[in-house]
C-alpha cells in the first residue's frame, strides 16, 4: 500500500491548494498564497503529513517548466524586444544592490560572538554567497500572480520577465566566480563560453522550428492535438538541452521555447491548453512543493536578529536595485513599483544556490536557517505586494466621444483589448478616440 501512497499526496496537495487558494481569494488575496500556504501547512514547517518525493518533486519541475512556457507565449515579443535593454539595466542593478546588501549583513553577524562560522571555507567566502543567494530571483510567483491579475502583457510584466531571466544568466556567472574559488574543477571561461553558446543555440534552433512549424504543421486543420504535443515536445527538448548541455536553467529554456511559439499562428489555442494542465495539475503541485521543502530550524535570539535582518535586506534591496534600474530606463514611479516588487521573491532558485553552497562548504548551519526564513517571507510576500502595486497607475477619465461614455486607461485596456495603462500617462490620442465611436 505504501507504493500507492502518492496517489493520496496528490490528492491532498490539490484539495488543499484549491481550498486554500479560495480562501486567501475571499480575503483578496493572490490565489497562489493559498497554494504556497498549503504547502506549508501540510509539510514538515507544520503538520508534516506529506514529505516531499522524487515524485513530487519531478511533477513540480515539469510544473514551473510548463509555467514558464506559457509565460513565454503569453508574451508580447515586440514589447520584450524594446524592454531589452532597460531588463539589462534591471537586472544588473537588481543583482549589484542585493549582493552588496546580503554581504554586509552577513559581514556583520558572522564573526566570533555573535554567529561564528563552522564551515570549512573562509567566512569572506560565505559572506560574499549570503549576497549571492540574495540576488536570485524567483520569477515563477510573480508570472503566475501576473496571470492572475491579467498583467502579464504590461510592460512591466514584460520588463520583470525579462529582467528575470537576465538575472538568472547574472546569478549563474556570480555562483561560479565563488565556486571556481573553493572548486577547481569550474572554469568561469568555460561557463561564460556555454551561456554565449546557449543563447546562438536557441536562435538557430528557433528560426528552424518556426520555419517547420508555419509551414507544415499549421496548415494542417485537422488534429489540433498534434499541435499541442509538438510544441510540449519542443518545450521539454528545449528545458533538457538548457540545463543538461549548457548549464543554463531549464525554465530558461522553457520560456524561450514559449517566445517562439507565441510568434506563431496558433499560439493562443496552444496557451488556452497549456494554461488547463497547469491550473488543473502541473501549477498546485509545484507552489506546494515549495512549502514542502521548508523545515523551520531552532535559532538562538542572535540567529533571529540576524534573519529579521536579512529579510528586511531581501526585500529592500531588490526593490530599491531593479527600481532604481526601471527608473534609469525611464520609467514611470509606479512601473519601478510594480517591476521591484515584482522581483522580491526567491523561492525555489534560492534554495537551489544554497544546497549548492552547502555541498561546498558555503554554508554553515547558522546560516541556513536564516535562509530558509528569507524564502519562506519573500515567497508568500511578492503576491501580495503585487496585487497592490498594480493599483497603482494612472486613473485619469478620458473624454467621452459622444454622450456618456467615460472610462479610465484600464478599463480601456479591457474594451478594446490591448494593453494602454501602462503605455502611457498622456491624453488618448484623437485617431483612438475615432475608433471607439
Amino acid at each position: 500500500m505504501e507504493g500507492y501512497k502518492f496517489l493520496l499526496d496528490l490528492g491532498l496537495i490539490l484539495l488543499s491548494t484549491k481550498l486554500l487558494s479560495l480562501l486567501t481569494k475571499k480575503f483578496q488575496l493572490p490565489q497562489v498564497v493559498g497554494a504556497l500556504l498549503a504547502g506549508l501547512l501540510l509539510g514538515p514547517a507544520i503538520l508534516n503529513v506529506i514529505q516531499e518525493t522524487a515524485f513530487i518533486k519531478e511533477t513540480a519541475e515539469v510544473g514551473v517548466i510548463v509555467l514558464m512556457f506559457c509565460a513565454g507565449m503569453e508574451t508580447d515579443v515586440q514589447e520584450m524586444k524594446k524592454c531589452g535593454k532597460a531588463a539589462f539595466i534591471i537586472a544588473l542593478i537588481g543583482v549589484i544592490v542585493p549582493l552588496l546588501g546580503g554581504f554586509g549583513v552577513a559581514y556583520f553577524f558572522n564573526r566570533p560572538g555573535v554567529l561564528g562560522s563552522d564551515a570549512s571555507a573562509s567566512v569572506m567566502l560565505q559572506n560574499i554567497f549570503i549576497g549571492i543567494i540574495l540576488t536570485a530571483t524567483s520569477v515563477s510567483i510573480t508570472v503566475e500572480t501576473l496571470k492572475e491579475l491579467g498583467k502579464l502583457k504590461t510592460r512591466s510584466g514584460n520588463a520583470i520577465l525579462g529582467a528575470a531571466i537576465i538575472d538568472d544568466i547574472l546569478g549563474i556567472i556570480a555562483l561560479t566566480i565563488v565556486t571556481s574559488m573553493t572548486d577547481s574543477s569550474v572554469k568561469l571561461g568555460v561557463v561564460l563560453l556555454k551561456i554565449v553558446a546557449f543563447f546562438i543555440f536557441s536562435a538557430v534552433v528557433g528560426f528552424l522550428f518556426y520555419k517547420f512549424y508555419t509551414k507544415w504543421v499549421v496548415p494542417n486543420q485537422k488534429g489540433l492535438h498534434r499541435h499541442v504535443i509538438i510544441a510540449f515536445v519542443f518545450c521539454l527538448l528545449m528545458a533538457y538541452v538548457s540545463e543538461a548541455v549548457f548549464g543554463v536553467a531549464d525554465i530558461t529554456g522553457a520560456f524561450i521555447a514559449g517566445l517562439i511559439i507565441s510568434c506563431t499562428q496558433r499560439s493562443q489555442y496552444l496557451a488556452s491548453k497549456f494554461d488547463v494542465l497547469s491550473y488543473a495539475y502541473l501549477s498546485p503541485i509545484f507552489f506546494a512543493s515549495l512549502g514542502l521543502q521548508v523545515t523551520l530550524p531552532s535559532m538562538s535570539s542572535s540567529v533571529i536578529l540576524f534573519s529579521v535582518v536579512l529579510v528586511i535586506v531581501a526585500v529592500l534591496t531588490k526593490v530599491i536595485g531593479c527600481g532604481l534600474g526601471a527608473k534609469l530606463c525611464g520609467y514611470q514611479n509606479y512601473q519601478c513599483a510594480r517591476i521591484g516588487v515584482g522581483m522580491i521573491s526567491r523561492g525555489e532558485v534560492a534554495l537551489i544556490v544554497a544546497s549548492k553552497g552547502a555541498s561546498l562548504g558555503l554554508m554553515s548551519s547558522n546560516l541556513l536557517g536564516p535562509v530558509i526564513l528569507v524564502v519562506i517571507v519573500t515567497t508568500v510576500i511578492t503576491p501580495i505586494l503585487l496585487k497592490l502595486v498594480f493599483k497603482w497607475g494612472p486613473s485619469q477619465p478620458i473624454p467621452a466621444a459622444e454622450g456618456n461614455f467615460s472610462r479610465n486607461y484600464e478599463e480601456l485596456a479591457q474594451f478594446r483589448g490591448g494593453i494602454l495603462d501602462e503605455r502611457s500617462e498622456k491624453p488618448i490620442p484623437d485617431k483612438l478616440k475615432d475608433h471607439l465611436k
